[in-house]
């Protein structure tokens, strides 16, 4: 279907890819895995015309239609959300249209060659038409919409009305509608809540036949959706034959193998070096020494990867709190309506969170997690009830809105170092060094920084702080796979106590040991991990 051969890219400076090579055939799905910068978005502008090769060939078939979503939604203005996901479907509309057309035109009399061309054509395209499952346009329109967290009271809400995030899922919905040959999903998974992961990750396995080429920095989502790992990296396109847990265990078996190799064919360029040096300015051994000189001009010499840079981390022993962390007694909040009425949030809470937990605060999107997170954090009062922090308690707060306060014209070194006011200027580099700023990058300006980045930031001046009770909301959401496990294995060596929400399962089922459901206005607390409480309130739901 599409085939990209010795495929090279140069960006300023830096070379992406140099005659990498990637074929992607009719039902394969695919996941594209390496380190930031490497190339991974660069692979779908290739193939989308977005972007030009500098050499190489890219062959994509005459028929095959590519759905592609990105990270920008491009302009949403003017239609209803059920309209704006409709549009993205106009091809299917031509169909339709020029089938009414071909329909009106066979009960016109003409020759039998004219009409059997016609009836081929018809034929056709009533075929393309079923395939793009033309005749339940709009039943599937509301189906992927609901699936993706829009339910059907919001379906003729103004697209205005909604946020950048919710945009990003109408976005998605109109790209799975039209049910390309080939879809190409660039993180599809960042705006979405866990009940609209594992819809996405069914309708993928379930509904969708067609190629699939995607990144994504949820592990567990890569696990179930893709069948082959393609690692972007030293300019190369490296293809592993399973799902990302496969490619992380068969690309260690391949480097210890290239290590090998490596060693082997030092030591014997070291012998042969040393024959050459030692022999050189004998004439006895002159025929000797040439023709070992043009052996190791012949030789390919084995190059090791660069290893790839990672978050390391680790917490400061930090204060011991009480054994009662947050007493939470009937708390309730509501948000003011524009009319002057309130809107509920939830109401009726009650739990306690005890010294050493690691709790993961879940609930559908809209349920009031990171409502909840604010007032534990002191961001915002509850309308009733009481929420007490215990003694010699140290909160530090993270959300994705903390990379909004950054100071847009401050460097990174700044920023982290007026989190960190006493610590001298080594300290501070060591801390930027470990969440990836080192050398001149730690001069890079904030609004210069991508997400991911910025992200960064923010967990290094909160990390580094003597705290010993952290309340993050959606701490994974920038961050790519390595930097997630990274994070993960310092929060589990954390002593202190987390109270978090994130969409991340393989983050959440590797931490943490309570649950706090958050379900129509109550919080239910289970006792037990995060498999423990999959498991009770699917029991529950029956």
């Amino acid at each position: 279907m599409i085939h990209l051969t010795n495929i090279t890219r140069q960006h300023g400076n830096q070379i992406l890819f140099d005659k990498a090579s990637l074929q992607i055939l009719s039902g394969s799905r695919t996941g594209l895995v390496g380190p930031n910068g490497a190339g991974k978005s660069t692979i779908f502008r290739l193939i989308t015309g977005e972007e030009e090769a500098d050499g190489g060939e890219i062959s994509i078939g005459k028929k095959t239609t590519i759905g592609y979503f990105s990270q920008t939604t491009g302009e949403m203005a003017g239609r209803t959300a059920l309209e704006e996901v409709l549009a993205a479907a106009g091809n299917i509309a031509e169909l339709a249209a020029s089938i009414a057309e071909m329909e009106e035109a066979m009960a016109v009399p003409m020759g039998d060659d004219e009409m059997a061309a016609l009836l081929e054509r018809y034929g056709n395209a009533v075929e393309e038409f079923e395939n793009r499952g033309g005749y339940d346009l709009e039943p599937r329109t509301r189906a992927i919409l609901t699936g993706l967290g829009i339910g059907p009271a919001d379906h003729d809400r103004s697209v205005e009305a909604f946020s950048g995030g919710w945009k990003m899922r109408i976005a998605l919905a109109g790209i799975l509608l039209v049910n390309p040959d080939v879809l190409l999903l660039d993180e599809p998974t960042n705006h979405l809540d866990v009940e609209s992961i594992v819809w996405l990750e069914n309708w993928l396995v379930s509904e969708f036949k067609g190629a699939l080429l995607m990144t994504c920095h949820d592990q567990e989502f890569m696990n179930r959706v893709v069948s082959r790992t393609v690692e972007v990296a030293n300019r190369t396109l490296t293809t592993y034959g399973g799902n990302y847990d496969f490619y992380l265990k068969e690309r260690e078996i391949r480097r210890e193998q290239l290590m090998a190799s490596y060693r082997r064919q030092q030591e014997m360029l070291a012998k042969e070096e040393e024959f050459i040096a030692r022999f050189a300015a004998r004439v006895s051994h002159a025929a000797q020494v040439q023709s070992r000189i043009k052996k190791l001009e012949k030789i390919e010499r084995i190059e090791l990867p660069p290893e790839q840079r990672t978050m390391t981390f680790e917490f400061a022993e930090p204060p011991r709190s009480g054994d009662d962390v947050v007493a939470i007694d009937n708390l309730a909040k509501s948000w003011p309506k524009e009319d002057g009425s309130e809107q509920s949030v939830f109401g009726g809470v009650s739990g306690m969170v005890r010294r050493g937990d690691k709790i993961a605060v879940v609930g559908i999107n809209g349920a009031g997690k990171s409502t909840f997170l604010k007032v534990m954090a002191g961001q915002t009062e509850a309308s009733a009830g009481d929420l007490t922090i215990g003694a010699n308690v140290h909160t530090g707060y993270f959300s994705q809105h903390a990379m909004d306060i950054l100071d847009p014209q401050k460097s990174v070194f700044d920023t982290v170092q007026d989190a960190l006011p006493t610590a001298g200027i080594g300290v501070i580099r060591n801390l930027c060094a470990a969440f990836l700023f080192s050398g001149d990058d730690v001069h890079k300006r904030i609004d210069m920084l991508s997400g991911g980045e910025k992200s960064r930031v923010v967990l290094a001046t909160l990390l580094a702080r003597p705290l010993n009770l952290l309340i993050l909301d959606e701490p994974t959401n920038h961050l790519d796979i390595q930097s997630r496990e990274i994070l993960l294995e310092a929060l589990k060596t954390f002593t202190g106590t987390v109270v978090l929400v994130s969409h991340d399962r393989h983050f959440l089922r590797a931490l943490v040991s309570r649950v706090f459901a958050i379900d129509h206005g109550e919080m239910i607390p289970y006792e037990g991990d995060y498999d423990y409480y999959l498991g009770k309130s699917a029991s529950q739901g029956e």
